[in-house]
């Protein structure tokens, strides 16, 4: 008799309001301690200060599929069928996020899909932290407006499966509602507006800049045209060509090569030859051996050019 639903209560989406929870998970929930010693003979008065004590929200748990007191007291709602305005006021209600948790979720599985959204929706202006119990047991941290935007959009909360909505662009059309205006709207319309006066300012200096600046492919033709003056120069001061222009080999080669003709040029040239070398060895000892050695070399340099020897 405990765990029927009360005779003045209506059908809900064609049949019993605790037939929207599952069996297996309903047996769970009457067979639970919190369900015997906390929900037994409860009122829609009394439901409040049950509401008000909840620490956390959740479905089942654990290996033994236990139920959260979260939905405990949603199971019991469903049996005591409380006013639409009761659960109006759970929603409207600031200072227990957990009562607006509790109202927000009786109000989407009972609710039209009218309802759903237009008690639902501003919800998802909230933005305080809840505490969640997972299905290992272990707790981590929400928040009201993620919970809220699951109820509209998953197909199961909780540990429920959650009737179907009808789409909100349809029912736009139809005009039971009104298009949603989101709180973000005026925060995204400054965003695009300041982004609007950089892209502008960027385009000027760009612009700015290709009229002082010439193009980079005028200047690249430039580059291949003309070769910079440095390689020139770095050419001509290579050490290569200037030993190939200083090398005395050549050009005593091409005077001696000219000048063999006459014997009286050859013997001035020999002298014009022997006078800077001995202008450049002043400081060493003028002896006769130093002269004989030079001979023997500049007769051996001339056995090589093909020309007469010194006598």
């Amino acid at each position: 008799m405990a765990n029927r639903t009360v005779k003045d209560a209506n059908t809900v989406k064609g049949t019993n309001p605790q037939y929207l929870i599952e069996k297996i998970i309903r047996t769970r929930i009457y067979d639970s301690r919190y369900w015997k010693e906390e929900c037994f003979a409860l009122s829609a008065e009394l439901l409040v200060d049950k509401a008000m004590e909840l620490k956390y929200i959740g479905g089942v748990y654990g290996g033994n599929i236990k139920p959260s007191p979260f939905l405990c007291l949603v199971l019991k709602m469903l049996q005591i069928q409380p006013d639409k305005d009761i659960i109006v006021e759970f929603i409207r209600n600031e200072d227990f996020k957990y009562v607006r948790c509790l109202g927000a979720f009786y109000m989407r599985i009972t609710g039209t899909s009218l309802d759903s959204f237009k008690y639902l929706e501003p919800l998802l202006n909230d933005f305080r932290k809840i505490k969640r119990q997972k299905r290992d047991g272990t707790f981590v941290i929400d928040h009201i407006d993620e919970f809220v935007d699951n109820l509209l959009r998953e197909e199961r909360e909780c540990d429920v499966i959650l009737p179907r909505l009808q789409k909100r662009q349809i029912m736009e059309e139809t005009e039971k509602l009104e298009p949603r205006i989101s709180a973000l709207d005026d925060d995204l319309d400054d965003l695009g507006e300041s982004s609007d006066e950089e892209d502008m300012v960027v385009e000027e200096k760009v612009t700015s800049h290709r009229r002082r600046s010439p193009s980079p492919i005028r200047d690249r033709d430039r580059h291949r045209r003309s070769p910079s003056p440095r390689r020139r120069r770095s050419r001509s001061r290579s050490p290569r060509r200037r030993r190939r222009s200083r090398t005395p080999p050549r050009r005593h080669r091409s005077r001696e090569r000219e000048r063999p003709r006459s014997p009286h040029r050859s013997h001035k040239h020999h002298d014009e030859d022997e006078r800077p070398k001995k202008k450049s060895k002043k400081s060493k000892k003028s002896s006769k051996d130093d002269e004989s050695v030079e001979i023997k070399e500049a007769n051996a340099l001339r056995a090589k050019l093909g020309l007469k020897p010194l006598k």
